[in-house]
């Protein structure tokens, strides 16, 4: 248990029997009344957001979360097989739970947040930008590069992504994996 004024920024909680993680919180000390915690909290199964106000000094149920870096095998229907980097132990992630899902390669290290108690794997996610060869899109043509006009290509995972003019296939790419948005041409 921990108190309200302990919440902080990445703290996770059980609340309502659904766990949370603080994404936004805020000290608040009006002129009258009490002193409260405005928190934002972001619902680890849906993403739901929600704002809550605790009073000071109210116990909360905290909830230990471990970060451990897992490598990408396989798919296996709806599931991802991954191994983890210390015990090169393999377990099955649902796809749904992990951010980044469709830019994700064989081989790729992700980050999976699971609750120490239980030993139950909360989420993964990507990092925030990967590289990924264009597997396919319109060939450009010379001086494409004034206007800022995007067209669609394939990248090697099978996902879409909007890239520039100037861009051709075999070319190797950065994307950010949130919302898979073209970060910039990687040079080699």
């Amino acid at each position: 248990m921990i108190n309200a004024q302990d919440i902080k920024i990445g703290t996770c909680i059980r609340m309502d029997g659904r766990l949370y993680f603080c994404i936004d919180f805020l000290h608040v000390k009006p002129g009258k009344g009490n002193t409260f915690m405005r928190t934002k909290l972001k619902d680890v199964v849906d993403g739901r957001v929600l704002e809550r106000r605790f009073n000071i000094g109210e116990k909360l149920e905290d909830v230990r979360v471990e970060h451990r870096p897992y490598q990408y095998l396989y798919a296996d229907g709806e599931d991802a097989i991954f191994m983890n980097q210390e015990t090169y132990e393999q377990i099955p992630i649902n796809r749904a739970v992990i951010t980044g899902v469709d830019f994700m390669k064989e081989g790729d290290v992700v980050d999976v947040v699971a609750d120490a108690s239980t030993e139950s794997v909360l989420f993964a996610e990507m990092p925030v930008k990967t590289r990924l060869k264009v597997t396919y899109t319109e060939p450009g043509v010379k001086g494409d590069t004034a206007t800022n006009t995007l067209k669609p290509a394939t990248v090697e995972t099978g996902a879409t992504v909007r890239v520039p003019l100037f861009i051709n296939t075999d070319e190797l790419i950065e994307v950010d994996t949130r919302d898979g948005s073209y970060v910039g041409r990687v040079r080699e």
